[in-house]
């Protein structure tokens, strides 16, 4: 890796693992204080099914370098561009399962900087992904410019993995981070207003799982895996342009719900992705084009914003004609009229939630297998075998929204565990999801 700075080492390789994603930013943001890591030129592997790309929409450029402001700000859609902009990161590997396809496969260089007209970040990439939620802007009017290369690579399973039916769907939208109140148990009974029988306990941690099951998940089986030698090169010479790395894993990427499927019926979530529903530019648009498609998205969005905040003050008939003349949203009432049917007080910041996860397809639901998981895994550890150890590893759990399984998480986790040290040997496991550390004087 490039850079002639000496970083300091650890003695056993630190595995933070938190709930959601974002709370990971703060032992980055610790390893550079502490040189660890550089204070720029810093590689992520990012193992996820989501890309969590996105950028808090309204929150100023600036406000990157206020440290403890910044970390009240992020969500886990929107954790690492800000890190981009303050100038830390300047290589992002999204290395996805089959069943995420939110951005374009392939190497993307473009600039994330401070918008000179509206202070936020926007970025310069002309990717799906970001100009359906308005993040697109021209060069011309980015201030503080910092270049990104965003590689995003599918690790494959072979042919003999026992796949699920929707392998050939396509699944592109974005993870929302559902309300802190909303926990695991709450949710189920939201959901349970819907299809009661589809329901399943959540399983004690690792029920049922013996210690043989889990090492066997991390145990090398060339012949169960789809790693390409090319893949394995790109990577490593991506990593190599770097001073360090970071290797970031969320464990959704080896199992995948899209919570929103279950706490609302098919004609529910139907009718949020036509409410919700972005169009796409056609062939190669120029910039007159791209203009008017993001102030359009954002026009579109303010006002789906505005009108389920109505609703929270008040669900009437009038409200709703109201906001029913609006271009698109002549569904709305059918929709309030569907969840008052079978809820006594719909939640509507919940359901503009579950909107903002709906714009070119759905987002990503693929609940593995537990031989697709093993085969993930392997794949993982064929393609972190052929690269230098990371400085350190990050690990989400997703578990309490239930973007992983809540059922399958203390499995894959432990599988995770085993494979790291496996590779790495010693490591050294901080379980903060469990202690619930305070991060404010980091």
């Amino acid at each position: 890796m490039s850079g002639s700075a000496i970083l300091r080492s650890y003695k056993d390789l630190p595995v933070w693992i938190v709930e959601d994603h974002h709370e990971v930013l703060p032992f980055i943001y610790r390893a550079i204080a502490s040189r660890h890591l550089p204070l720029s030129n810093i590689a992520m592997v990012h193992l996820d099914s989501h890309p969590d790309l996105l950028i808090p929409v309204n929150m100023p450029a600036d406000t990157v370098f206020e440290k403890e402001k910044l970390f009240s700000e992020l969500s886990i859609e929107n954790w690492i561009m800000p890190a981009v902009y303050a100038g830390h990161l300047s290589h992002v590997l999204w290395l996805h399962p089959y069943w995420a396809q939110q951005i374009a496969e392939g190497e993307h260089k473009f600039f994330v900087g401070k918008d000179s007209s509206t202070t936020t970040i926007r970025v310069t990439c002309k990717d799906n992904y970001f100009l359906s939620d308005g993040l697109y802007v021209h060069e011309s009017h980015l201030e503080n410019k910092k270049n990104l290369q965003l590689d995003v690579i599918q690790v494959n399973l072979n042919n003999n993995a026992v796949l699920q039916d929707d392998k050939t769907e396509n699944y592109a939208a974005k993870r929302i981070k559902l309300d802190s109140s909303k926990t695991s148990h709450s949710l189920r009974s939201e959901i349970a207003a819907v299809e009661p029988s589809t329901l399943s306990c959540i399983s004690e941690a690792a029920e049922g799982t013996k210690d043989n099951d889990i090492k066997n998940l991390a145990s090398p089986q060339t012949n169960a895996i789809d790693v390409t030698n090319q893949d394995s090169k790109k990577i490593l010479g991506i990593i190599e342009q770097a001073k360090a790395y970071i290797l970031d894993i969320d464990l959704d990427f080896f199992s995948c719900k899209n919570p929103f499927k279950e706490l609302y019926t098919q004609e529910e979530y139907k009718i949020l992705q036509d409410l919700y529903s972005f169009k796409i530019p056609e062939g190669d648009p120029d910039e007159e084009t791209l203009t008017d498609c993001v102030e359009y998205r954002v026009h579109q969005l303010e006002d789906l914003e505005a009108a389920f905040a109505d609703l929270v003050e008040d669900d009437s008939e009038d409200i709703l004609k109201k906001w029913a003349e609006h271009p698109g949203m002549g569904s709305l009432s059918l929709l309030v009229h569907s969840l008052k049917s079978r809820m006594d007080s719909p939640d509507y910041e919940m359901v503009h939630q579950a909107g903002l996860t709906c714009d070119y397809s759905e987002l990503p639901h693929h609940p593995s297998t537990n031989e697709e998981i093993t085969c993930l895994i392997q794949s993982t550890q064929s393609l972190l075998r052929n690269m230098p150890k990371p400085t350190l590893v990050t690990i989400s759990r997703s578990s309490m929204d239930e973007y992983c399984p809540a059922e399958k998480v203390d499995y894959i986790q432990n599988a995770v565990l085993n494979m790291l040290q496996s590779l790495y040997g010693t490591v050294d496991v901080h379980l903060e999801y469990i202690t619930d550390t305070s991060t404010s004087d980091l």
